[in-house]
């Protein structure tokens, strides 16, 4: 038997089970920010990479995306928490990468 714990996530509306998505009622489905972290991933991946190669608009551009979807994430109902955490983890990487390559430029 399924304990009631895994059903109330399996049946939660932004949970992982398959949803109907219409044009009257928009959602965000549980596998795109899931896939997304495979960004922040990389993104941490390359924190051993020079600074002189980390490119301005593209962590610029991914920082920009986390913190939008991070907003986002928490306006629609209901509440998307994983689209929350892995958008703003995304803009905390971006964030370091950033950092990283302004210390590198001073």
């Amino acid at each position: 038997m399924v304990s009631s714990k895994f059903q109330a996530f399996w049946n939660h509306p932004a949970g992982p089970k398959p949803i109907i998505i219409s044009l009257t009622c928009p959602a965000v489905h549980f596998w795109a920010p899931t896939f997304k972290w495979c960004l922040n991933v990389a993104n941490v991946a390359e924190f051993v990479k020079p600074p002189e190669e980390i490119s301005y608009p593209q962590q610029l551009a991914l920082g920009c995306s986390g913190l939008i979807w991070a907003r986002y994430s928490m306006v629609i109902t209901p509440k998307n928490w994983n689209l929350f955490s892995v958008s703003s983890a995304l803009a905390a990487t971006c964030t370091y990468q950033i950092s990283r390559k302004i210390r590198y430029a001073r």
